[in-house]
């Protein structure tokens, strides 16, 4: 979620937002606990939700659920999402700020100094910059996205992260919202997904930019998805000296000494290390637990994500990794859970000029509206399938960037997504399939939320300042209360 100053829309640094939170969590009853990194608080944890920042106190975000899914599992996802982002919006309201309706603060400056100032304090972004070389900062105007994550079968895990790579351009154009940066058009609709080559470009290591790639092929199952994240040719990351599954939270880790990929540094006994807050030297035990907590490595279109129930022995999970065994097999006698996370979709929620154009009932649905789109296709995996073939995955590869740059004015990215909505509508339980709602509108229309926001761009006058300042008027996300009754502008 993006954060802006209300009267100049300037991008905005939270400051009491979790204090704020946390009373307004004890007030529903519950018993909020707020997490701290460095002496600073970074999220507030209640029940089913987890309100933190992703990588700056200007750059929030909410990580709601699970639900059961199924029939209604979207409206019972959707009760949780109005209720926080709600809480989000009056907490911001207390200290002058909004929440902007785009993935990408419009004009938030990303120099080094900036950076500095508002990056959340976790420790494994100083090991991404200080070590790997990555420009991290140039994420820092708050690249937002809606993404959803749907369970799957560990037997279906890796056909269904083909699928949702595969659609990954009809979820881009669908959801294009950041045709702005540095208070300049950028020519890309969606120019939140320039992120990734700019942010590895000067990376230490080539696997850093290889694995934000869609690879060449469909992987044919899970070991497969694993190795080209884990195997030849890869780096890991800190680890935690100490069990963890919060790999963006951790505070005590250590860097491997002489940069293997995870699979080789599973082969040995142990493995020499370097404590990141000491400089310390220390020895590093592997375990399945470094396997669980480096699966954030593939920075993809979709991800497939997890949790043991048990950690298995590291041997046999080589085994299921070298393909002497089956890797979902040996997964599910250890109690492992997993599901996809969808990363395409940029973040929209509505505002006053969509509510005016689009309808309550469409503006009701944009936030939950990916999350549909992504089940629909996951519980219709077989006719998504045939639509990847159909259209073929090397021709769905090249359609990423047209994508990324005119969204639904390109003929067949427009048409693919079509059918990709077609397919999820089909795989949607029909008490359901209204959640499709912004999508749809969207798609009929060919009115993108990057659209709007170019068009209003360019009726502004005035100098930067005031231009920044109308623009963020009119993009101010309404808070739910206002859905159906916010005045026609």
């Amino acid at each position: 979620m993006v954060v802006a100053n209300q009267k100049t829309g300037r991008s905005h640094a939270v400051s009491g937002y979790f204090d704020s939170m946390s009373r307004r969590k004890r007030a529903r009853g519950q018993v909020p606990q707020q997490k701290q990194l460095s002496g600073k608080t970074v999220a507030v944890l209640s029940d089913g939700v987890d309100s933190g920042l992703d990588n700056a106190f200007n750059h929030l975000e909410s990580a709601l659920g699970p639900v059961q899914g199924g029939a209604g599992g979207l409206a019972r996802l959707d009760a949780m999402v109005t209720t926080e982002l709600g809480d989000v919006i009056d907490a911001l309201a207390e200290e002058g700020a909004v929440l902007l309706n785009t993935s990408e603060h419009p004009d938030c400056p990303t120099d080094e100094a900036a950076y500095r100032a508002v990056r959340a304090p976790k420790p494994l972004y100083d090991h991404w910059v200080d070590y790997r070389g990555w420009q991290h900062r140039v994420g820092i105007d708050a690249k937002a996205q809606n993404g959803p994550t749907t369970s799957i079968p560990l037997a279906l895990a890796a056909r269904a992260v083909n699928v949702v790579l595969a659609a990954a351009p009809a979820s881009i154009a669908l959801f294009a919202n950041s045709p702005l940066e540095g208070g300049m058009p950028t020519g890309l609709k969606e120019n939140r997904l320039s992120i990734w080559p700019r942010m590895f470009a000067a990376a230490k290591f080539p696997c850093d930019a290889r694995l934000s790639q869609t690879p060449g092929r469909r992987f044919s199952d899970l070991a497969d998805y694993f190795r080209r994240a884990y195997g030849v040719g890869t780096v890991m990351h800190t680890v935690p000296l100490a069990s963890s599954r919060d790999y963006k939270g951790a505070s005590h880790t250590a860097r491997p000494e002489g940069d293997p990929s995870l699979m080789r540094f599973l082969a040995e006994s142990a493995w020499p290390g370097i404590a990141c807050d000491s400089g310390e030297s220390v020895m590093l035990a592997p375990s399945a637990m470094h396997f669980e907590y480096l699966q954030f490595m593939p920075f993809l279109d979709a991800r497939f994500r997890f949790r043991f129930g048990s950690l298995p022995p590291v041997p046999e999970l080589l085994e299921a990794l070298h393909g002497r065994r089956n890797l979902e097999t040996l997964m599910a006698e250890y109690g492992a859970e997993g599901y996809i996370e969808g990363r395409c979709p940029g973040a929209n929620f509505p505002d006053a000029g969509l509510l005016a154009e689009a309808g309550a009932d469409v503006a009701a649905t944009v936030v939950m509206s990916a999350s549909a789109v992504q089940a629909g296709l996951l519980a219709n995996l077989e006719e998504a399938e045939k639509l990847v073939a159909d259209w073929g995955w090397q021709r769905l590869l090249a359609l990423r960037q047209p994508a990324v740059a005119a969204a639904l004015d390109d003929a067949a990215v427009h048409a693919f997504a079509g059918e990709v909505l077609a397919v999820a509508r089909a795989g949607l339980d029909a008490g359901d399939r209204h959640w499709l709602g912004y999508a749809d509108w969207v798609w009929q229309n060919k009115r993108t939320g990057a659209d709007r926001m170019l068009e209003t761009w360019h009726s502004l006058g005035g100098d930067r300042d005031q231009r920044l300042a109308g623009l963020a008027a009119q993009q101010t996300v309404l808070h739910p209360s206002q859905w159906a009754t916010a005045a026609v502008i």
